[in-house]
């Protein structure tokens, strides 16, 4: 039997505090009051004081309430009977299906064991030149998407779920807006992906505790299937308002301020996630994307800021499109040589090709005189922007790669393109 309390000392915002002993950090106590009962989870321990965060808010609870301690962190289902829910950030289903509590699995967990990972070896297609090609995304990376508001970062979110050649998609929502939550619904259903993927899903109306436990959650359930065998792609949306839940939590605790006012362990939070992104040996394997929106479109703002510490690189969302220039995939070199033998050849020159465009446009804009190789360059970049870089453009890499061909050889003679002959004879009359 777990024992009760009845001594809460302190009741800030959505923060109980409780005298209480013998308890372990993020353990999950049932607090019963006259309106029923609520979870909460312990998020401070001072000596006999044990502040808890209330899963449905502290509205109703009194000093005289009782608590009691379950003994166990938050637990969470696993397994296929989730594929084509939809669940809230404590579980809950929000499809109208049954609860499901089979295969109960801790969240939270410790990230795996380094010697139990494999050197990162696999390409996850997805459809989008702009990743397949300049910045492939690797089996078991951990990758933000860069973004500012407004961006359609979501849009981007989706079409990686109904494209990307994986078995398992998981999606967590923190903060979303409604319509952004019915978007990713509607989305995944109209395109049958909605089979393969679970969703687990924090409102901005929802209570901020479930918004920290999204991201747990997700994982803690991708690592299951991982482990069963699975490719499993986690998709994260946003970062920045999971921060800015933490950053709200340890104002309510008193805590000394960081910077911006978020709480000094903050790269520790964001890595305890990231770093769960792994490829099990002789299993499968769990994908990271997760959206961090930049506040002003400031990369040294926290969040952006320590995100780049633990992370594989970025994705940089800029003007509808992923900006090759604030793009990165440091993993790629481990896919895009076993693609085809053309494959780096092509993003090296085309991405070259792109800077002197892009040098052409600022000459064109302050009036100087264009030479012929400048039109060359300003007809390629506008082929590039409108038939590589357009997130409506959805084709699989080697007709990706054939694409680029074509580009070049409608822009430039071969030996403009300082590609060496043996390619050129072999793919330049595929343009």
């Amino acid at each position: 039997m777990h024992k009760v309390y009845t001594n809460i000392i302190q009741i800030s915002g959505d923060v109980i505090t409780v005298e209480a002993q013998g308890v372990g950090y993020l353990e999950i106590a049932q607090v019963s009051t006259r309106r029923g009962t609520s979870l909460a989870q312990v998020i401070r321990i001072d000596g006999k004081k044990v502040s808890l965060q209330v899963f449905a808010g502290s509205k109703g609870v009194s000093t005289g309430d009782k608590v009691r301690f379950l003994g166990h962190p938050m637990r969470t289902a696993s397994g296929e009977n989730l594929l084509g829910r939809i669940f809230n950030g404590s579980g809950q289903p929000l499809d109208k299906g049954p609860q499901i509590s089979d295969n109960l699995v801790d969240i939270g967990a410790p990230s795996v064991n380094p010697s139990k990972r494999i050197i990162p070896s696999k390409m996850i297609r997805t459809g989008l030149p702009m990743i397949d090609i300049f910045n492939s995304l690797v089996e078991s990376q951990k990758l933000p998407i860069f973004s500012i508001a407004g961006e359609p970062y979501n849009e981007l979110l989706a079409r990686i779920a109904i494209q990307a050649e994986v078995d398992i998609i998981i999606l967590g929502g923190m903060g979303l807006k409604y319509d952004d939550y019915l978007f990713f619904r509607d989305t995944l259903e109209e395109h049958g992906a909605l089979s393969r993927s679970i969703i687990f899903t924090h409102t901005a109306a929802d209570p901020v505790v479930e918004c920290l436990l999204v991201p747990d959650i997700s994982l803690a359930v991708a690592e299951q299937f991982a482990l069963a065998g699975k490719r499993v792609l986690v998709l994260l949306t946003d970062m920045t308002n999971f921060c800015d839940s933490l950053k709200e939590v340890s104002i309510t605790m008193e805590q000394v301020p960081s910077n911006r006012g978020y709480p000094g362990d903050l790269y520790s939070q964001l890595a305890s996630r990231y770093e769960k992104a792994v490829d099990f040996e002789g299993a499968g394997s769990i994908t990271i994307l997760a959206v961090t929106t930049m506040p002003g479109d400031d990369v040294t703002h926290p969040v952006p800021d320590n995100t780049g510490y633990i992370t594989e690189g970025q994705f940089y969302l800029k003007g509808g499109v992923i900006e090759p220039f604030g793009s990165l995939s440091r993993l790629k070199q481990q896919v895009n040589g076993k693609t085809r033998d053309d494959h780096r050849t092509i993003m090296d020159t085309m991405i070259q090709l792109f800077a002197n465009y892009r040098e052409a446009l600022e000459k064109q804009s302050m009036g100087f005189q264009m030479s012929s190789w400048d039109k060359k360059l300003l007809r390629y970049g506008k082929l590039f922007e409108s038939e590589m870089m357009s997130l409506k453009v959805n084709i699989p890499l080697e007709k990706a790669l054939d694409l680029g061909w074509k580009i070049l050889s409608d822009c430039f003679s071969p030996e403009e393109t300082a590609i060496k002959k043996s390619l050129i004879d072999k793919y330049w009359s595929n343009g």
